[in-house]
């Protein structure tokens, strides 16, 4: 087994011989190797876990390269249908790591629970009722899971607040809201939530004696916070007509535009979940509830903002990612997906907060790859290489025919189809 997530020459190898180098890297066994297959997952599988099953749907999984996480290397599966993702992750990753590598910080899994009275009409009166039960509330809910705290976890946190519905033009309406915070572990943690949302929605009504609304969690996992930052120095982006001092700033200027600007900030932020996402479905992870959560982040303080944050200081370009990321290791897919098995292998095998970290670290790489690639050539013209292929494959050619193909669509910055056609009639004769 290698521990270097620095594989020289891995994306001009073949699949078959790329995937021998995952296996080395990560030491998979026979069935292992088989489950990165699009029909690991069996429809009688599939069928278990979700409804009204016809079949399975395949997606491209690649593996990011080059990651020195808190100084680990870590090689990163990756499910996606869009190019240049994964070529852009690689490619800034070995970049960072030149530097140092990515460093992290994640809180505990801290998951929010909240069961909702609806239309009270003296919600200073019911907050009172809550707050003088509240010790046999708290001690109820951390007797539901007790194997839960078996391994470190539990309740954290349990309090009451008003939420005032005050839309123009509708009725007014107070609603009183009790909250409680779970430390779930390695779990992503929903239905542990859920279950103790239910279970104290009789009591909470009983003693308030007003009507229970919702009992359910709440995907703005605020107390689960996972941070990556790296800082690189102006000349690791000096380069062929490049000036790193000038590329970082322009990192840095798009950054601030992104920051000010919410339909700036909306495209900004698509590119670094497009780092993020790719890692949540390779590893079976509920990835609704990280983008909810994510952009809802990213609108706390009302208006909505970047996810990540670009600072130039004395030469040195300063990266900083902070989202919640609600994500887990056991239970789920895991138990019924094969291939998310196998690319937690890949990973390592990390424990939740583990997973957190490594997932933002690739969301930085993703949104400074998008950032440099729109300082200095546009980012077009990186995304253009990498259609290529599907213009090649469109235009006929085959798998030993595609490089060639791309090759010559570079070279002559014609990503035509037509293009690609004469390409392939040259190669061919």
């Amino acid at each position: 087994m290698s521990n270097s997530s620095r594989i020289p020459g891995f994306y001009k190898l073949p699949p078959g011989e790329r995937r021998t180098a995952i296996e080395a890297h990560a030491d998979l066994q026979t069935e292992e190797v088989a489950a990165l297959d699009a029909t690991a997952l069996s429809v009688e599988s599939a069928d278990l876990m979700v409804e009204n099953v016809i079949g399975t749907f395949a997606l491209p999984l690649g593996v990011g390269l080059n990651f020195l996480i808190d100084g680990v290397d870590a090689v990163v599966p990756m499910a996606v249908e869009e190019p240049s993702v994964v070529a852009a992750v690689s490619n800034m990753a070995k970049l960072v790591r030149k530097a140092g590598g990515f460093r992290t910080e994640v809180d505990e899994s801290l998951m929010i629970g909240q069961v909702q009275l609806m239309k009270v009409a003296h919600p200073e009166a019911v907050k009172q009722q809550l707050q003088s039960h509240l010790p046999a509330l708290m001690e109820k809910a951390a007797g539901i899971h007790p194997r839960l705290v078996e391994r470190g976890g539990g309740l954290r946190d349990m309090y009451i607040r008003d939420v005032v519905y005050d839309e123009p033009g509708e009725p007014a309406e107070t609603m009183v809201v009790l909250e409680f915070v779970l430390d779930c572990v390695d779990a992503m943690g929903a239905n542990m939530v859920n279950t103790v949302a239910e279970r104290l929605a009789p009591d909470v009504a009983e003693l308030s004696g007003e009507r229970v609304g919702l009992r359910i969690l709440s995907n703005l996992a605020s107390h689960r916070l996972a941070k990556a930052s790296c800082a690189l120095p102006s000349e690791l982006f000096d380069g062929p007509n490049l000036d790193g001092a000038a590329v970082i700033e322009g990192i840095a200027s798009a950054y601030r535009f992104a920051w000010a600007d919410p339909w700036r900030a909306a495209t900004h932020n698509k590119g670094t979940m497009n780092g993020i996402d790719p890692v949540a479905i390779a590893t079976g992870q509920d990835w609704r509830a990280i983008e909810a959560g994510a952009h809802a982040w990213a609108a706390r303080d009302g208006q909505y903002r970047s996810l990540t944050r670009w600072k130039v200081r004395d030469g040195v370009l300063h990266g900083a990612i902070e989202l919640p990321m609600q994500v887990g290791t056991v239970g789920g897919t895991l138990k019924t997906h094969p291939t998310v098995a196998a690319n937690l292998k890949i990973l390592g095998n990390p424990r939740a907060r583990e997973l957190a970290g490594i997932m933002v670290s690739v969301g930085l790489a993703q949104n400074l790859g998008a950032l440099r690639a729109l300082a200095t050539e546009g980012i077009q013209h990186g995304h253009m290489r990498m259609h290529a292929r599907h213009v090649a494959a469109d235009a006929g050619a085959t798998a030993d025919e595609v490089r060639d193909v791309v090759t010559a669509l570079v070279d002559a910055q014609d990503f035509s189809i037509e293009a690609a056609r004469n390409a392939l009639k040259r190669l061919r004769s």
